[in-house]
């Protein structure tokens, strides 16, 4: 869970999937757009007709994907650990948090 100004806003929750094992449903890139601020490390993908946020590459582990857990189809995850990421602090944090070994396979 961050508190970044961004995740914060949209209550987001990081689920760190590593990109080998990221799947995108064929034919959705048409409906995808993508947003990235400050030093465009992150890059926020969001649906271009309902806005939704299903993914994104966070600046914490740019060789994965945070997934929002919500946009999973039922069944698609058993259980999730959530664990607390002060992304307000980023700079401080990051680097003693092990976020970043989750992108790792």
């Amino acid at each position: 869970d961050c508190n970044c100004s961004v995740c914060f806003m949209k209550r987001n929750v990081h689920f760190i999937v590593p990109e080998a094992k990221f799947r995108l449903q064929a034919g959705s890139e048409a409906f995808l757009s993508e947003y990235t601020f400050n030093t465009k490390t992150a890059k926020h993908t969001f649906c271009r007709v309902c806005g939704v946020v299903p993914f994104y590459r966070p600046r914490s582990n740019p060789d994965g994907y945070a997934v929002t857990v919500h946009c999973l189809d039922p069944g698609t995850v058993e259980e999730v650990e959530v664990k607390y990421f002060d992304g307000g602090n980023w700079e401080q944090f990051v680097g003693n948090s092990g976020i970043r070994e989750l992108s790792k396979e």
